[in-house]
């Protein structure tokens, strides 16, 4: 499938850690200014990455509206633990950035005790930092999280980035890096993820011309765009005047068993317009990594009892390229259920959003 040229992927890169200064609160370098690439010499869609003062206020920004401070971890151990099953601990929390003019983006990171005494005994030597990006421009959009480790740019991290948390819309407060209504009327239109704004434009056209609710709008008087259930709405009204006349004249009004055909067609066809909708927004959803394998039959379920809601939570939910990528659309090896229940895929979620497992398997089980 085709990506989205707002697609957002995620990305590593290294720069060697600065001298130790008294105190635990420390000032690392994220990115460099301008233009700049990994380390490893891999190929990135938009041939380089970049960072201005006017993107990096936009990065700042992001930063500063999440009340939680972002990682810094030992060898992005973060994003491996649901394919090792160790632990991830913390080297330190980043809990603020700056933009330094002519060197690029810093952030403050309060390091622990162990982590300033690795990196003090020289054990560690260099920061890399994870951040979400444009495919097309390569300006980066927001500071995921960083770790001190020894090898720069590594290896295959991106297919081990399982982000389970930025499918479930915490990142609500972000603003969104496609246009909101080029969104929703790829949504409601069930279009691709790389559907171009002329493109929507013509779908759109191309949807009111042969709108299959156009000719009973028009009968029942009601406005162009009036939505299936406001034609329900006016089809009821003409019942109910109906009764209310009680011999009504065939000229002026409808028989009521033509406005229940009416009714139960115009039910049929929404249901039937609406389940179509669902399912390509579930399956464009699975393949671009912003649904889970785990949540296909949460997603539905929710589609079909209000797709408006299933259209916002897709909104919100960031597009991992490398959760998209792997085979096993994010899922770890298959394992049994663990002491409280949960599943591989339900750990995964408890360990990406901070959520107690216990707590977890008492709200499923409820």
């Amino acid at each position: 499938m085709a990506r989205s040229p707002l697609a957002i992927a995620l990305a590593a890169c290294a720069f060697q850690l600065p001298a130790l200064a008294d105190g635990n609160a420390q000032r690392i370098q994220l990115t460099p200014a301008g233009n700049f690439k990994p380390w490893d010499g891999r190929d990135i869609p938009s041939g380089h990455w970049h960072i201005d003062q006017a993107v990096a206020n936009a990065v700042i920004a992001r930063f500063q509206a999440r009340k939680n401070p972002r990682v810094l971890d030992y060898e992005h151990q973060t994003l491996r633990k649901e394919e090792n099953g160790q632990p991830a601990p913390a080297a330190g929390w980043i809990t603020d950035l700056q933009w330094v003019d002519g060197q690029g983006l810093f952030g403050t990171v309060e390091l622990t005790a162990r982590a300033r005494q690795l990196i003090a005994d020289g054990e560690y030597r260099y920061v890399s930092p994870v951040f979400s990006y444009d495919r097309h421009t390569g300006d980066v959009l927001d500071i995921q999280m960083a770790a001190i480790t020894n090898n720069p740019a590594i290896d295959g991290m991106e297919p081990l980035a399982l982000r389970a948390a930025a499918t479930f819309g915490f990142h609500s407060d972000e603003d969104p890096s496609m246009n909101k209504l080029l969104l929703a009327v790829c949504a409601a239109l069930a279009l691709g993820a790389d559907t171009t704004e002329d493109q929507a434009i013509a779908a759109l056209n191309a949807h009111a011309k042969n709108d299959p609710l156009a000719g009973v709008r028009k009968a029942l008087g009601v406005d162009d765009k009036a939505a299936p259930e406001a034609i329900v709405t006016a089809c009821s009204a003409l019942k109910t005047k109906a009764e209310q006349a009680g011999n009504p004249d065939p000229a002026k009004f409808v028989p009521i068993t033509v406005v229940e055909d009416l009714k139960g067609s115009v039910a049929a066809l929404t249901a039937q317009i609406n389940g179509d909708k669902v399912e390509q927004l579930v399956t464009d959803a699975l393949e671009d990594g912003r649904l889970l394998k785990a949540q296909e039959n949460w997603a539905r379920d929710l589609g079909k009892k209000d797709i408006a809601a299933l259209t916002a939570y897709l909104e919100t939910a960031q597009p991992i390229a490398a959760l998209a990528g792997t085979q096993t659309g994010g899922r770890g090896p298959a394992q049994g259920k663990d002491a409280n229940g949960l599943t591989p895929d339900e750990l995964a979620v408890c360990n990406a959003t901070g959520i107690d497992p216990k707590d977890f398997a008492a709200a499923k089980t409820a």
